[in-house]
């Protein structure tokens, strides 16, 4: 076979993919239908519960049963996504209208997940098979082949009420992401009737309806004002609060009790939220709390924080809003499938998306329904027809020799080969013209059919489908008929399925908390060689001075009000506030500098620790592993950022040491394999801290810098090096840059 190359645009290749790739993404798998509001996922996993006969009215099966078969037929997608569709749509904290009836250990609202799949099983709720997969063999909904087309799967379930809207959704897609909360059902159902019987009406008469959303976690949302321009668009911020209560403790303590969370707190955020509480009375932003408890439970949240007498509980609860997630912000994006395409739909666009989808769906309902009644109809009347002459039916039956000539009779008038008992009998069987149908159930007609009370049945039956047939038609008709229909369909749903809203709607008062002014004073920081640190004060590190001196690796004084400065291995200058690091007694363990700052223990090492305060002091000297060396102003760490470069270092290099120099003396550079050079400090030039620096020794090979020394002529310094004490001060003085002498 010759060889065929095509050559093309490499750009023009990698956009298109890339383009195919994403719609793929955001159509198939991330982004759900507006008709039906179920992503490809949720909508597979429903449809094949349903195929497996996995009612409501039926014995659980095994999730893991469900997983592999939507996986097997429909979704070859992995079975994780599988089975965490299946728990969020069985988990009623996150949906207003729970789609799947689980049992076992689906999760919990505190964020621990579900028990293994093979552990819990699952049946569908009597809501999902009422609203979104009755009907289906009534040809509503089209269906698609499978991925590998050995099965049919619908491109959409025929649901009758607005899922989009009751349950919500969120997804992430490739560039874009949906966010829609869920909402109460009696309400939406009822804006869809409103808006079905008036197609006229704006988003702001809906909202007469629809107050706003509303979470399965209930809370209060506080900026209804904005909810109107949110609903126009399809977009905007939900502020939403906890509901707090206050109750009265023993011996004369307040209890601020939190009965329900915002809805973005789901899950670990609420241990998250419980760490926050403790850490503001660990830095000292409140003195008021005495215990905090949580005591939630199936039936409910309830976390209490017990506070001192004296405290100011109004002041406390908003100082919770403030600095706790206890008011959040709920980001609303309400994009959806629309006609093949992604869109951002507001509130009546969607509902109207809805109702179009109703009326499609009514019509293909009632379409099938008419033609089985006509069906049923033609099939009647030849019964009916062929009873009153059940005698000629009789005599062409015995005088045929098989069954396609008595048929021939039936339907034509046909009697050649038919022995019949008189010519009479054979006139009339000439003039017979019943439809193939009509033949057909003749000829497959029982005996007990020519009872009495059979024969009234059947005509009773006539009866009922043509008043049926009058009635679907009516509906196909009259646009009015079919929304009446839809209306009494969603009324009926809403009877019992309804429930009161959860979430209060309001215009609430923005939380005011002014922090009180911490008094300033000086405290003593202590980190040991463990990266555990704290701070106590002055009096008491005095008291204990050669204790903590000896169990510190870094300690010095500063303001409470003021930040440490840790500068590390790698070249990076960490800041912790003060006011974050526990103050306490002297005995007290401290918290690790991981927990209060950037820095990463696992990752780099500490090599120096000061008070950002003094760094404007003095100067900074570098020295790195490779021997270079530069001074750096220390003013230039006077920076607000948590973390920022604090150095340049060349290729496979790291910090030995920083040292803050005060006065002219000289430096000692000591390697690992035992050369050590003296010069002057002056001779290491002022650099910024963007600079590499300058060579301070030069290196034989495999060699590294190990250790940095000072010394002056007013003091005899001596170090230890491999069992030997080295005064420092005999070394001779050399050139910055030079190998230095070696020390065996």
């Amino acid at each position: 076979m010759e060889e065929k190359i095509i050559k093309t645009e490499y750009s023009d290749v990698m956009q298109k993919s890339y383009i195919d790739y994403a719609m793929s993404v955001i159509v198939a798998r991330a982004l759900p239908d507006v008709r039906d509001g179920l992503k490809p996922v949720q909508r597979r996993v429903l449809y094949d519960m349903n195929e497996l006969g996995i009612r409501h009215d039926k014995p659980y099966r095994k999730s893991a049963r469900i997983v592999g078969d939507t996986m097997g037929k429909y979704h070859p997608h992995g079975d994780s996504s599988i089975y965490d569709s299946l728990v969020v749509m069985s988990q009623d904290f996150k949906k207003g209208l729970p789609l799947v009836d689980g049992h076992g250990n689906f999760g919990n609202i505190e964020g621990d997940g579900a028990a293994a799949m093979r552990y819990t099983e699952a049946r569908l709720a009597k809501v999902t098979e009422d609203a979104f997969l009755a009907d289906l063999d009534k040809n509503v909904v089209d269906f698609i082949p499978n991925f590998d087309e050995t099965e049919k799967e619908p491109g959409v379930l025929p649901v009758r009420i607005p899922n989009l809207l009751i349950n919500g959704t969120e997804g992430i897609a490739v560039g874009m992401a949906t966010s829609v909360p869920p909402h109460n059902f009696t309400e939406v159902v009822d804006a869809m009737k409103a808006l079905m019987l008036d197609p006229s009406l704006t988003t702001r008469e809906l909202m007469k309806y629809v107050k706003g959303p509303d979470f399965p976690t209930g809370g209060i949302v506080i900026n209804k004002d904005d909810l109107l321009d949110i609903y126009e668009t399809g977009a905007g911020k939900i502020k939403i609060r906890g509901k707090v209560e206050v109750e009265k403790g023993k011996a004369g303590h307040q209890l601020v009790v939190i009965s329900e969370i915002p809805f973005p707190m789901i899950g670990a955020n609420i241990s998250k939220f419980l760490m926050d509480i403790a850490a503001l009375s660990e830095s000292k932003k409140t003195m008021d709390i005495v215990d905090i408890t949580n005591q939630s439970s199936k039936e409910g949240i309830r976390i209490v924080i017990e506070l001192k007498k004296d405290a100011d509980v109004d002041r406390f609860i908003n100082m919770l809003y403030k600095k706790t997630r206890l008011e959040d912000t709920f980001g609303v994006n309400m994009l959806a499938i629309s006609h093949g395409r992604p869109e951002t739909l507001g509130l009546k666009r969607v509902l109207e998306e809805v109702i179009e989808f109703q009326f499609e769906i009514a019509k293909r309902k009632y379409t099938t329904l008419l033609n089985k009644e006509k069906d049923r109809k033609e099939i009647q009347e030849g019964l009916i027809k062929a009873c009153n002459v059940i005698d000629l039916i009789i005599e062409i039956l015995r005088g045929s020799k098989d069954r396609a000539m008595a048929k021939a009779c039936l339907t034509t008038g046909k009697t050649d080969g038919i022995h019949f008992k008189t010519t009479a009998s054979q006139g009339m069987a000439s003039q017979l013209s019943f439809t193939e149908r009509q033949a057909d159930a003749i000829l497959d007609m029982r005996l007990y059919k020519l009872i009495g009370l059979e024969l009234q049945a059947l005509i009773k039956d006539h009866e009922e489908t043509l008043a049926n047939i009058y009635r679907y038609e009516d509906i196909l008709e009259r646009k009015d008929s079919m929304a009446q229909v839809i209306i009494q369909d969603l009324e009926r749903f809403k009877k019992e399925f309804g429930q009161k809203r959860k979430t209060v709607i309001e215009n609430g008062q923005e939380a005011v908390f002014v922090e009180s002014k911490v008094e300033e004073q000086d405290v003593v920081f202590l980190m040991d060689r463990f990266g555990y640190c704290r701070c106590i004060d002055v009096p008491t590190y005095e008291r204990n001075k050669e204790t903590a001196d000896a169990e510190s690796k870094y300690v010095f004084t500063c303001k409470n009000t003021g930040k440490a400065c840790l500068f590390t291995e790698g070249g990076v200058l960490h800041t912790i506030k003060i006011l974050d690091v526990p103050y306490g007694k002297f005995r007290d363990k401290g918290v690790p500098v991981d927990n209060i700052s950037n820095f990463d223990t696992a990752s780099d090492t500490i090599v120096m620790a000061c008070s950002q305060s003094s760094l404007n002091l003095y100067r900074l000297l570098f020295a790195t592993r490779n021997g270079m060396l530069k001074m750096v102003n220390g003013g230039e760490f006077d920076v607000a950022k948590k973390m920022v470069a604090a150095t340049k270092l060349g290729d496979d290099d790291k910090v030995v040491s920083v040292w803050p120099i005060t006065e002219e003396q000289e430096v000692v550079l000591q390697t690992r394999n035992g050369y050590f050079l003296k010069f002057p400090i002056k001779d290491i030039p002022e650099m910024k801290k963007t600079a590499i620096g300058v060579k301070g020794i030069n290196l034989t090979s495999g060699d590294e810098l190990e250790n940095v020394y000072f010394t002056s002529i007013a003091l005899d310094t001596k170090v230890e090096y491999n069992g030997k004490e080295i005064a420092l001060n005999d070394l001779r003085t050399a050139g910055r840059a030079t190998r230095g002498s070696k020390i065996k």
